[in-house]
């Protein structure tokens, strides 16, 4: 059973909430119990803006599987501080990243760390290039 925070989170967010197996297509996940260990581990909000993230920027809404989802997660808490002080510029930088491709390259790492972790890594080193990248030309 899907808990109602996380429906109502991605009802929200334009995204459709599957459940069992069937494959989901552009704007639908089956990551539902990760959205809730979200939701518990760092609140409504912190949840809400990980899944605008990835629902209102350009090429992401094919990007909602757990490993994609938890990532998008880890970033948003990595980057706080900057989303809080320029949250358009956040969803600018990742209406820009590769964000299918890094989780195509990620796979390709599966059986030797998880695809979480990978994925971490690669959006990390594109989102600190962005914030570099304005830094140095202030």
């Amino acid at each position: 059973m899907i808990d109602r925070r996380v429906s109502a989170l991605c009802e929200e967010a334009g995204i459709e909430v599957l459940e069992g197996t069937a494959y989901p297509r552009l704007g639908q996940t089956r990551a539902h119990k990760s959205i809730l260990r979200i939701i518990e581990r760092n609140g409504e909000g912190h949840a809400r803006l990980v899944l605008a993230t990835l629902a209102d920027t350009a090429n992401n809404r094919g990007c909602l599987d757990e490993a994609c989802i938890w990532a998008t997660s880890d970033m948003v808490r990595k980057f706080h501080p900057q989303i809080e002080k320029d949250a358009s510029r956040w969803l600018d930088i990742w209406d820009r990243l590769p964000l299918g491709y890094l989780q195509y390259l990620s796979q390709e790492l599966r059986g030797m760390i998880k695809q979480r972790e990978a994925l971490d890594g690669m959006l990390y080193r594109e989102l600190r290039k962005h914030y570099d990248q304005q830094d140095l030309e202030q």
